[in-house]
């Protein structure tokens, strides 16, 4: 008897574990968990609040005024920044004369940049062989890179000429610097001049510095004793300490050559057509 009412009370609670095991009972959240705020909801697309301008002038200024100026603070105007760096400030020791040499250039702005450059050569004693000075309009094309445009006069015993400009000033891949421009004169000569120099820092302070240069001319220019073609070269190597990054001494070597027809013309006017100079010199920037 007590087998039969086990056999009947198990045959009845079945159904009921069944009907359970086949629905989930929901689950009620604890009453402490917080609806989400701020940050932690979704994003939506409402626009942002208005700034608040708290500021004390507030209750002296009417609104447009203040929201001129707090429009001001977020636009300020473009800084406007210079520099001088004179390269080379050199005296050339050689057989016969000695000589001296320059080259730097000074500039103010940032994206655009007005320029003034200078450069020249001479001989102790005697007047100045030839020097320029162009004054340049400059343009980043990216930050590497600039385009100038503007005006070169030439002074000294040469000839003296206007020329209009136009090159272009960087760095290349391994932080080769190069400068490339192209003259046209008041009397319709065009010439051109390619510069490239790199500094190989041996140490934190001491600077091995190669440069080249070379001229050429798109004719002969008999007046200035010039050649067509390619007309100079120079090549220089320069070691400087900097006693700081702004001033550095230097010392170094510097060869010069006169090239086709313009060596002709070097040679009948009594002049060498190369050049060996030891150097000494300063360089500077601020």
């Amino acid at each position: 008897m007590r087998l039969i009412l086990l056999l009947l009370l198990a045959a009845g609670t079945t159904p009921a574990l069944a009907q359970h095991s086949g629905h989930h009972m929901p689950v009620e959240a604890p009453d402490d968990v917080a609806e989400p705020t701020g940050t932690d909801q979704p994003p939506g697309s409402a626009e942002a609040p208005p700034v608040a301008h708290d500021s004390p002038a507030a209750r002296y200024w009417d609104a447009k005024d203040m929201a001129a100026a707090a429009a001001a603070e977020m636009h300020p105007p473009r800084p406007v920044y210079s520099k001088t760096t004179l390269d080379l400030a050199e005296l050339r020791i050689h057989e016969g004369r000695n000589g001296y040499a320059w080259e730097g250039e000074t500039w103010w702005g940032d994206v655009d940049r007005v320029m003034l450059k200078s450069k020249g050569e001479g001989s102790l004693g005697a007047a100045l062989e030839h020097g320029e000075v162009q004054a340049l309009y400059a343009r980043a094309l990216d930050p590497w890179w600039t385009l100038q445009a503007g005006l070169r006069q030439d002074f000294g015993t040469a000839p003296q000429r206007s020329w209009a400009t136009l090159g272009v000033e960087g760095r290349v891949p391994y932080q080769f610097e190069v400068q490339a421009a192209a003259f046209l004169s008041d009397k319709g000569q065009a010439t051109a001049r390619l510069e490239v120099g790199y500094d190989q820092r041996l140490t934190q302070r001491l600077i091995l510095q190669p440069r080249a240069e070379i001229n050429l001319s798109a004719q002969e220019m008999p007046a200035a004793r010039v050649g067509d073609g390619l007309t100079s070269a120079e090549l220089g190597l320069r070691l400087r300490y900097e006693i700081r990054r702004e001033f550095a001494p230097y010392i170094g070597a510097h060869w010069g050559w006169s090239v086709g027809k313009t060596a002709d013309y070097a040679r009948a006017d009594g002049h060498d057509t190369r050049e060996h100079s030891l150097v000494a010199g300063i360089r500077f920037w601020f």
